[in-house]
């Protein structure tokens, strides 16, 4: 019996030895695939330069300095899906190309309004897998955030996204110089069109077209799960129109290199534009 009870305590023993093992090879391999996928986020080098230092502050781009009448219009999308195709149906209505930022798990639950969106040519954004505030997580949550939703949209569009947007317009320091390591334009709005608040289609309208900040170069900020902004769009982008703004997505209206960011979160050309 003492020979049985051995060999028994034996056999549990290397069991528990090899599940542990096991354990620990899995983990070294997720691991390794994490950091392959972190490592692979290098999309974007400009070969000339690209300064977000302002004072003593690292800035996202919040709007352009250019000679250009032009804007962009840019979606969140990070709940609902309820009015995608009605925004959808009204831009092409417009011929109107703008930028769409999503979360994670926006595109898990909607892939096929990703591709979609893609295929019209409109802007696809990042904006972040979970929608936490950056500010609060570590380097390296940073970049789990933005390398899960990379590859995600990626995978549904073949199409690198180099645009990120951090919820909530949170961000510090950390997050725009780690969004930047990895390849991304950190991109907020100096117009908010305050839809998530739900005043109405009207309100939406006069705070976008009355807005003190509005002129060229400017970033806008709606939501596609607003309640009122399907009922407003159509209305906003005329009103645009008529003040003499050409409407493009945002990769459009920044500049790629060779440019710095002032206090005020202007992009500006370090050079005049080439004509």
């Amino acid at each position: 019996m003492k020979l049985k009870h051995r060999l028994s305590e034996n056999i549990l023993f290397w069991m528990a030895v090899v599940f542990l093992a096991m354990g620990a090879a899995l983990t070294f391999y997720e691991q390794g695939q994490m950091a392959l996928t972190v490592n692979s986020m290098s999309i974007f080098r400009a070969s000339g330069s690209a300064n977000h230092l302002a004072g003593k502050r690292q800035l996202p781009i919040y709007c352009v300095q250019t000679e250009k009448p032009q804007v962009a219009l840019s979606f969140d999308a990070a709940w609902g899906n309820e009015d995608t195709a009605q925004i959808m149906d009204i831009l092409a209505k417009h011929q109107v190309k703008v930028t769409f930022f999503m979360t994670g798990s926006w595109v898990e639950k909607y892939p096929e309004d990703v591709k979609y969106i893609a295929s019209q040519g409109h802007d696809l954004g990042n904006h972040s897998q979970n929608h936490k505030n950056m500010s609060q997580l570590s380097d390296e949550e940073i970049r789990r955030e933005l390398a899960q939703v990379h590859d995600q949209v990626k995978a549904l569009t073949g199409q690198e996204m180099t645009l990120f947007r951090p919820p909530y317009g949170d961000y510090d320091d950390q997050v725009v110089t780690v969004s930047r390591d990895m390849g991304y334009y950190p991109v907020q709005w100096d117009v908010d069109s305050l839809d998530w608040k739900d005043y109405g289609a009207d309100s939406i309208v006069r705070t976008i077209l009355d807005h003190k900040h509005l002129g060229n170069g400017s970033i806008i900020l709606m939501h596609n799960g607003a309640k009122y902004t399907p009922a407003a769009l159509d209305a906003v982008i005329t009103g645009l129109k008529d003040a003499g703004y050409e409407l493009v997505p945002i990769s459009q209206l920044i500049y790629r290199d060779n440019y710095h960011i002032d206090h005020e979160g202007r992009q500006v050309p370090d050079a005049p534009p080439a004509a």
